[in-house]
């Protein structure tokens, strides 16, 4: 028997994950994590497999809204551009790999924070010093760095550093969050944010560092995993994504437009 779907339906779906996508933009920049009109966020089309969205390039996230995102393939032609910006080609290059290598997830998220970027210089990386930075043990993936992200052929070592995992270091360079959700990236991209913020204050404190065995970082993770699990799988509300979307709309109640 053959299944059919409403347009409108379709549509509707659409419509809810530029929503989506333009408001973790207007929160990276609310959150401080934005660098001027550089990096970006991505989101695979819903039903589609080779058409995602990014922000149209040069426009800062605050400026970002639902209905001037762009539109692109994974070939980096340009399918919808409502303001004929274009898109930055470094940015194509890391989510395009991405989405192409990965059918399991629908959203990117990359950043160059001043302690993401402090973090991914450090030869050890992110240490498990506490329960943000705990959730990411046995999660890490690494991609070491080859210049500004503009050579296709990166892509293919980029996924295979990525293999399954959902968070990426890319040193020297930033940090980079999937999700099956926009939310859920937009979430790790938070905590990993913290992660590297708290460790950078905890090295320069000069202070004894408490030991975490191994066992409870694993348990931790695990803990974590189980909670993304319940939302993106399970049917569980996402309370904290919806909470987020609450004060963007009493500070930011453009980005629905």
């Amino acid at each position: 028997m053959t299944t059919h779907v409403r347009p409108d339906a379709v549509k509707d779906q659409n419509q809810q994950f530029r929503i989506d996508l333009a408001a973790a933009y207007r929160l990276v920049h609310r959150l401080g994590l934005d660098d001027s009109i550089y990096t970006h966020i991505s989101v695979r089309l819903p039903g589609s497999h080779d058409r995602f969205l990014i922000n149209p390039y040069g426009m800062r996230f605050e400026e970002v809204t639902a209905s001037n995102l762009v539109t692109v393939d994974l070939d980096g032609v340009v399918i919808d551009d409502p303001l004929g910006l274009g898109i930055n080609p470094a940015g194509f290059t890391i989510h395009s790999a991405v989405h192409a290598a990965r059918p399991d997830v629908a959203c990117v998220l990359h950043t160059h924070t001043v302690a993401g970027v402090a973090v991914s210089c450090q030869k050890q990386g992110l240490l498990p010093l506490n329960q943000w930075s705990m959730q990411f043990t046995g999660c890490l993936a690494y991609h070491d760095y080859e210049g500004i992200a503009l050579d296709l052929d990166e892509r293919e070592r980029l996924v295979a550093d990525l293999g399954d995992k959902f968070v990426m270091v890319l040193r020297n360079h930033g940090m980079l969050t999937c999700g099956r959700s926009v939310a859920e990236a937009f979430k790790l991209m938070h905590n990993l944010e913290r992660s590297c913020r708290a460790q950078l204050a905890i090295q320069s404190a000069g202070a004894e560092i408490a030991p975490l065995s191994d066992a409870v970082a694993r348990k931790t993770a695990g803990q974590y995993a189980t909670f993304y699990d319940s939302i993106e799988t399970n049917g569980v509300p996402d309370t904290e994504w919806a909470a987020f979307k609450r004060m963007l709309a009493r500070t930011d109640p453009d980005f629905v437009n």
